[in-house]
């Protein structure tokens, strides 16, 4: 008897079907069986669907005599599973990547709850990707299993029946099936998330939801829609025979009249003359289950109304959300008026040569070279005031005590960049901010670079997206100083801004403390980590061929299991990727059974480099940070040719690799296992990559910085300048 029965109905599907079809097989956990039914689809999916069933034995196909609508099609699949668990899969959506072995293991670890509620994203023809804006309701529900009682919260998701796997032998000792019409998902899942004894929840995305241009049955505009009062009908009948859930009742009341106004709201759904039709039999639904001492308000409450009424209160709201916008495009517009004389009042006194202001990664707090140098600045110069630019209040509350701080587009903002001598950044100030005569701007950049930035964008239409070059070297025109860790960085940067900076053999001020063996902090203890542990740090970085940039390269569950006892597998996502819904996609669920670590959020990355046995990565410039420890680095390079034809690189990194490159998991999961990935000839490359790429960094860096750019000091170890644009930029071949 497979773990799990897939049952997905199919009707006039056939530009998706294979796709979906290929995600349920293609799965790492193959335990399963997949009952495609053939709703009698007029177009190609009944023949694709016994080509699949030709070639997988596991593929079993029904041919319904008759269309029967998707319900029903779902019903006439179930007598045929044999599954201890089913999952309903809508044909035009798929399987994420390892989705089948993480419900797998959560239901073997909850004990094999009646229902497992899972999280999806929404995929838009277009290419965007959104994950469920309500996956917070699961990530708190907690490791145990309960039931909608204990946590109410739970109907709060999306009613829908594809977000779930049910038990067999539950859904078969209530008997529930699914209704004709559309909205048949609701008089399904509202019976089963009552009745259900043990329902555990699984924080990780394993359905990609498909928002299809066109052909979406419930965005299609028709009076089908009236289905959903029939629906919820049935949803009372289920309540009334079933004295034990009556409290349920007030919620369904009221969320029936929220599901009917939303329905209504939207353009799409009823057409314009069945619309008043419509709100009337909400309204006579809404009395008529309505029960005693029942909460109407908000909302709901216009279902005691007239349509009159709903129709004037309606275009009242727009008019009031319309009023608002003016009013806050009013307030912005005077406000700029105002921060503009302020600013410029304080840009009529001198500069203050001692205050230096900083600011990393977009305001996002202490991170990176500027902290460093901050961090430098305060022990050997006291004298020097730093204010750190912020973006919000709750990016300043995370400041460690004592550093002050303003927020962007605050009066003080504009009062300290209107008087400060200096300014140290690793990405561009915004554009507003007007570098006066006298200022020093000292831009550190964010590492050294392997793909194209800056002007070297202009032959790279999809990594460009969103970014204005010109405006972005009209920006980098500000700086007066560009620090550089090694001659290759002095020349990729002269080429992809062409501007009138110096160049400053500084080093990375960051990598100091790599350098001085500082940084190791209490990221091992922290995060339990036992010391005679390995640890395998993980860092891909994100590509400009998928929109979004996220490209699952490697099964983390796989790779960790196949590094064995003694190893902990450590993930850090890209900052870029760190709020999408990549992590969603497992790393959540696996850091929370402790399977990884997930360092995404760690914001001292010098610390997680220090605490790493070997360094697993892609194309993320990490690689020439972690270089300064002398430890093993792998290049896992399984789809370079795809990466440098979208976004260019300088080098051709898998000719002059810092390690052992892999171009496929097998090749990875063999290095790994062999032992091969520190050996001698791993060392050599290393070597190689040391002496040309840490050429500058001594672990002075920051102090460099300070006595020579912020004070004017000499130094025993003065930096080389190289002033303007350097000579020999022909000398830079791009990859």
């Amino acid at each position: 008897m497979p773990r799990f029965s897939v049952i997905v109905p199919c009707y006039k599907v056939q530009g998706y079907l294979r796709e979906c079809l290929d995600s349920v097989l293609g799965q790492s956990f193959g335990d399963l069986e997949l009952i495609a039914v053939d709703d009698c689809s007029p177009d190609g999916c009944g023949a694709i669907l016994d080509e699949y069933a030709a070639r997988d034995p596991r593929v079993k196909v029904l041919h319904l005599p008759e269309n029967v609508g998707l319900g029903r099609a779902r019903n006439a699949g179930v007598p045929h599973a044999g599954g201890d668990y089913l999952f309903f899969l809508d044909s035009d959506d798929t399987l994420t990547p390892g989705a089948l072995r993480a419900v797998a293991d959560r239901l073997a670890e909850s004990g094999d709850p009646d229902v497992l509620v899972f999280d999806y994203a929404r995929t838009y023809w277009w290419g965007g990707a959104r994950r469920n804006v309500l996956a917070g309701v699961l990530a708190e529900a907690g490791p145990d299993a309960f039931t909608a009682a204990a946590y109410p919260r739970i109907l709060d998701l999306l009613m829908v029946v594809w977000n779930k796997v049910y038990r067999r032998d539950f859904v078969a000792e209530h008997g529930f099936e699914f209704p004709p019409g559309y909205y048949e998902d609701t008089p399904w899942t509202f019976p089963v998330m009552l009745s259900a004894r043990r329902i555990a929840v699984l924080d990780r995305i394993c359905v990609h939801y498909r928002q299809r241009r066109q052909g979406n049955i419930l965005s299609t505009t028709s009076r089908k829609h009236f289905d959903i009062h029939d629906q919820y009908e049935r949803v009372f009948a289920f309540v009334e025979q079933r004295p034990e859930l009556a409290r349920w009742r007030p919620y369904l009341h009221r969320k029936m009249g929220e599901h009917c106004l939303d329905i209504l709201a939207k353009p799409d759904r009823l057409p314009p003359a069945d619309k008043a039709e419509f709100f009337r039999r909400t309204a006579e639904l809404f009395r008529r289950h309505r029960p005693e001492g029942a909460r109407v308000d908000g909302e709901v409450a216009l279902l005691e109304g007239s349509w009159t009424g709903y129709r004037l209160r309606r275009q009242a709201g727009r008019a009031g959300r319309e009023a608002a916008r003016r009013a806050v495009r009013a307030r912005r517009a005077a406000g700029a008026r105002a921060g503009a004389g302020w600013a410029a009042l304080h840009a009529r006194r001198p500069l203050d040569p001692h205050l230096v202001v900083y600011s990393a990664s977009s305001h996002r707090g202490l991170l990176g070279d500027p902290a460093a140098v901050h961090a430098a600045a305060r022990e050997i110069a006291p004298q020097l005031r730093g204010v750190w630019v912020v973006r919000d209040a709750e990016t300043a509350a995370r400041l460690p005590s004592g550093v002050e701080h303003v927020v962007v587009g605050s009066r003080r903002y504009l009062e300290v960049t209107a008087r400060a001598a200096f300014f140290v950044n690793d990405v561009n100030w915004p554009g507003a901010l007007a570098k006066r005569p006298g200022s020093v701007h000292i831009h550190t950049h964010q590492g050294t670079p392997l793909k194209h930035l800056g002007a070297d964008l202009r032959d790279r239409p999809g990594a460009r997206l969103g970014f204005d070059v010109p405006q972005m070297l009209r920006r980098a025109d500000r700086w007066d100083y560009s620090l550089v860790a090694n001659r290759h960085s002095e020349l990729v940067w002269e080429r992809a801004y062409p501007c009138h900076f110096t160049s400053v053999r500084t080093g990375s001020p960051r990598n100091d403390v790599l350098v001085n063996g500082g940084a190791a902090g209490d990221f091992r203890e922290r995060h339990g980590i036992p010391a005679d542990h390995t640890v395998v740090l993980y860092a891909p970085t994100c590509r400009d061929y998928r929109r979004g940039g996220y490209v699952e390269r490697i099964d983390l569950a796989r790779f960790a299991a196949d590094l064995g006892q003694g190893h902990t597998l450590v993930v850090r996502l890209h900052p870029s990727l760190a709020n999408g819904p990549a992590r969603g996609m497992g790393l959540t669920e696996l850091a929370r059974r402790r399977v990884v670590v997930d360092a995404t959020d760690e914001l001292r990355v010098q610390e997680v480099l220090s605490a790493a046995d070997v360094l697993v990565t892609d194309y993320s410039s990490v690689m020439f940070d972690y270089a300064n420890l002398d430890r093993p680095i792998v290049v896992h390079a399984d789809d370079w040719p795809a990466f440098r034809a979208s976004r260019g690189a300088y080098l051709d990194i898998t000719a002059e690799p810092p390690g052992h490159v892999t171009r496929s998991y097998r090749e990875l999961a063999r290095l790994f296992a062999s032992g091969a990935w520190r050996d001698e000839e791993s060392a050599r490359l290393r070597a190689a990559f040391r002496t040309r790429f840490c050429e500058f960094d001594d672990g002075r860096a920051a102090e460099r910085v300070v006595r020579t750019l912020l004070l004017g000091e000499p130094m025993d170890a003065e930096p080389v300048r190289i002033p303007g644009q350097a000579g020999a930029r022909d000398t830079l071949t791009s990859a």
